[in-house]
C-alpha cells in the first residue's frame, strides 16, 4: 500500500509543484496520474522513490515512512520505466535485465532463470538476451525496459510516460502487455501519462491533477459518469463523455462466438476449404488447446502455395487482440485508431473465445453515442445527412 499524507513539493524558487495531496493506493492496483503539463503528475510519482523529495507531509509504503529509508535501498525495491527506455547501450540485453538482481547479489543461476522467464513473457526469443540494445527495434527495447523493472520482483513499478515516443500499433500492443503482466503478477503500478485514452484503458483508478492539486481520484467509469468539474469534463472531451452514456459494456456481450480457426499443422487446402465454407478471407490460427497463435489470410496462401505445405509455414505470428472483460469503449477506440475491421477476444489463458467485428459494434455504438435514431435532429448536419441518406 502507498499513502500520500498531506504531501507538498515546493522548489527553492517558491514554485509549488504539488500542494497538499492525500491519496491511498492499494496493493496490486494500476494507478494512472494524468493532467496538463506542469500539473504535478510526474513530480508526485517521482516522490515515491525519492527522486523528488517531499517538502511537507509523508509518503508511506506498507506503513513505513520512505524518508526513514536509505534512498538507494528504497529505489532497488521499486521498478522504474521511463520514456527514453534507459537501457545501457554497452551492456547486453541480459545484463540490462539483471542489473538490479546483480546489485542485490543474486546467484547467476537465479538471474539467468529470471531473465529467460521474463523475455518469454513478452514474446521475445531467449537468444535476444545475448544481443545489444541497438540490435533491437524501438518496441522491442521498450519491452526489455518493462521486464527489467520486473526482474528483481519489486512489488511497486513506476512508469513515466513509457510509450509516448512509440508508433500507435507498438504502443497499443505494449499497453495490452503491461496491463496483462500487472494483472498476472499482482504488481502495484503507478503510471504517468498525458493521454486520456491510455489512462482509461489501463487504470484501475485515475488521479487527475491540475496546478499541483488532485481534482478527482476515482475509477475510469465513475470519472466518465460523474466528472468532478468543468476542467475534468474538458480534459475528458465530449466524445468520451457521450460514449459513456447510457452504460458501458464489455466485449463479451457482443462478440461473435466460435470464430473460424485452424491449427498450424493443417494443410493449405484445409484452410481454403474452411474459408470457402464460411465465406471469409482469413482464419485465426490456434494450437490444439485453442490458444491464439496467429492469423492466415488468403493472400498469403496464394503467394506461397507452391512452396508451403502447412498453415504454419505461411501464418502471421503477431495478431492484436483484446481480453475477455475488456470494456467496449476501449475496443472501439482501438479498432478505429488502428483501422482494424475485426479483433479477436481471448480469455486469461490466451484461448480464442470470440471475435468483435465492426458490424457487431454498430448497433451498440449507435445506441451509446447517438441514442435513439429519433434524436437525429440534435446531431451535426453532416451526420444527420448521412443517416437520412441511409449511410
Amino acid at each position: 500500500m502507498i499513502e500520500f499524507k498531506n504531501v507538498s513539493k515546493t522548489y527553492k524558487d517558491g514554485t509549488k509543484a504539488v500542494e497538499n495531496i492525500n491519496l491511498t493506493f492499494n496493493d496490486g492496483e494500476f494507478i494512472v496520474f494524468i493532467g496538463t503539463s506542469g500539473s504535478g503528475k510526474t513530480t508526485s510519482m517521482r516522490m515515491i522513490n525519492r527522486m523528488n523529495e517531499p517538502t511537507k507531509g509523508q509518503i508511506l509504503i506498507d506503513g513505513e515512512d520512505i524518508m526513514k529509508k536509505d534512498p538507494v535501498e528504497l529505489r532497488r525495491g521499486i521498478g522504474y520505466v521511463i520514456q527514453q527506455i534507459g537501457l545501457m547501450p554497452h551492456m547486453t540485453v541480459y545484463d540490462n535485465i539483471t542489473l538490479v538482481p546483480k546489485l542485490l547479489k543474486w546467484p547467476e543461476e537465479k538471474k539467468r532463470a529470471k531473465a529467460e522467464e521474463l523475455i518469454k513473457r513478452v514474446d521475445l526469443p531467449v537468444e535476444f538476451l545475448d544481443r545489444y540494445p541497438n540490435e533491437l527495434s524501438g518496441g522491442q527495447q521498450q519491452r526489455i525496459g518493462v521486464i527489467r523493472a520486473l526482474a528483481a520482483d519489486q512489488d511497486i513499478i513506476l512508469m513515466d510516460e513509457p510509450f509516448g515516443a512509440l508508433d500507435p500499433i507498438t504502443r497499443d500492443a505494449l499497453q495490452e502487455l503491461v496491463k496483462h503482466l500487472q494483472s498476472e503478477m499482482g504488481r502495484t503500478v503507478v503510471f504517468v501519462t498525458h493521454d486520456m485514452d491510455e489512462a482509461l484503458q489501463l487504470a484501475d483508478r485515475i488521479v487527475i491533477m491540475q496546478q499541483g492539486k488532485v481534482v478527482q481520484f476515482d475509477t475510469p467509469d465513475n470519472i466518465l459518469a460523474n466528472p468532478a468539474n468543468k476542467f475534468v469534463e474538458d480534459f475528458l472531451g465530449e466524445d468520451r463523455l457521450l460514449q459513456a452514456r447510457p452504460s458501458i459494456q464489455t466485449v463479451d456481450q457482443i462478440m461473435l462466438k466460435n470464430p473460424a480457426s485452424v491449427t498450424p499443422g493443417k494443410s493449405l487446402q484445409d484452410a481454403i476449404r474452411i474459408m470457402r465454407d464460411r465465406k471469409i478471407d482469413s482464419l485465426f490460427v490456434t494450437d490444439d488447446s485453442g490458444v491464439l497463435k496467429g492469423l492466415v489470410g488468403l493472400e498469403a496462401i496464394d503467394r506461397y502455395r507452391k512452396t508451403a505445405t502447412s498453415v504454419g509455414d505461411v501464418m502471421e505470428h503477431e495478431v492484436r487482440f483484446v481480453r475477455s472483460g475488456t470494456l467496449l469503449r476501449d475496443t472501439v477506440q482501438r479498432m478505429l485508431k488502428i483501422g482494424f475491421k475485426n479483433i479477436p477476444v481471448v480469455d486469461q489463458n490466451d484461448r480464442l473465445i470470440g471475435l468483435v467485428t465492426r458490424g457487431s459494434l454498430a448497433e451498440i455504438v449507435y445506441d451509446n453515442i447517438w441514442g435513439d435514431i429519433e434524436d437525429a435532429k440534435d446531431l451535426p448536419l453532416e451526420t444527420t445527412a448521412d443517416i437520412n441518406s441511409g449511410q
